[in-house]
């Protein structure tokens, strides 16, 4: 019976937790809209303008260290197909050399009278 009354004590735990939750982002909500509302449109301003300046230099960081982290990933050792500075599109491997089996050596366009070329 214990485990049973846990199982069912599970959901209440977390409206509560929900409860409490919705209850702090209120209060919070309500102090900021206080606190907003006893500064000057001069000082709510300056902070946006703050705000934004530094959610720029948080963006120009996330960039750079995005650049240097795929640069690092395309010239890493353990990754030999990217660091290998050799195309794939090259004719240097085999296989690209074999005869293809499944073309069809009849061109239907070509040899039989030609649908599109006259």
């Amino acid at each position: 019976m214990g485990i049973m009354e846990k199982i069912r004590g599970i959901g209440s735990d977390k409206s509560e937790f929900k409860e409490k939750l919705k209850q702090a982002q209120q209060e919070m909500k309500i102090q900021n809209v206080l606190e907003e509302r006893q500064k000057s449109s001069n000082r709510r301003e300056v902070e946006r303008l703050l705000k934004k300046k530094e959610e720029a230099e948080y963006k120009k960081f996330l960039d750079n260290y995005r650049q240097k982290e795929t640069k690092e990933l395309w010239s890493s050792k353990s990754n030999k197909i990217l660091s290998s500075q050799k195309s794939m599109l090259k004719n240097d491997r085999p296989i690209l050399k074999e005869k293809n089996i499944f073309k069809n050596e009849k061109n239907i366009f070509m040899n039989q009278g030609g649908m599109f070329l006259k």
